[in-house]
């Protein structure tokens, strides 16, 4: 296949602050040449961020969104986060299958990984089935070194200065 057509893996993981705004730009970057995007949210709850509202209302025919997160695990009965985890890998798995998008955004995928809902197997297994034209992106923190080695493309988001550390809460349009 030529090189110019061949699908990425891409991946954006670290501690900081980024991921998913970059997944988003990077969708709305796709949208915005023509190509298909679907975006499955594995973690984030279904509250609807600027982000969601944005490309809903700017791209509804290109992206095509789902929630599959229940919200901050940490707060929740477990079986509550792994159900809902793994029909949203179910959808992912039928998304990717489907040869019907150019892009499809996977955030907080790295999470279902560190929590044992999905092995790093299963993960990159799919990525190899993946239709060969197909980018993928993956988001979250601790991205394993077997699928940091299998992406083409990773960058990592490095925390310096939050102002969470300073008691800030969440605002509006900068961090939801």
């Amino acid at each position: 296949m030529n090189t110019a057509t061949q699908g990425l893996i891409i991946i954006n993981t670290g501690h900081g602050k980024g991921k998913t705004t970059a997944a988003f730009g990077q969708a709305l970057r796709a949208a915005g040449q023509g190509l298909k995007v679907c975006i499955i949210q594995f973690i984030k709850g279904q509250s609807k961020t600027g982000e969601v509202l944005a490309c809903a209302s700017a791209f509804p025919e290109q992206i095509e969104l789902h929630l599959a997160g229940t919200g901050f695990t940490w707060q929740q009965d477990m079986e509550t986060v792994k159900k809902a985890a793994l029909a949203g890998w179910q959808l992912a798995r039928e998304k990717i299958l489907s040869d019907t998008y150019d892009l499809i955004v996977l955030d907080e995928l790295t999470y279902l990984i560190g929590f044992d809902l999905v092995s790093e197997e299963e993960v990159i297994s799919l990525c190899r089935e993946k239709p060969k034209r197909l980018h993928l992106l993956i988001t979250g923190r601790d991205a394993s070194q077997e699928l940091i080695e299998y992406a083409d493309l990773v960058t990592e988001m490095q925390a310096i200065k939050h102002p969470f550390q300073r008691g800030v809460k969440a605002r509006k349009g900068i961090e939801f």
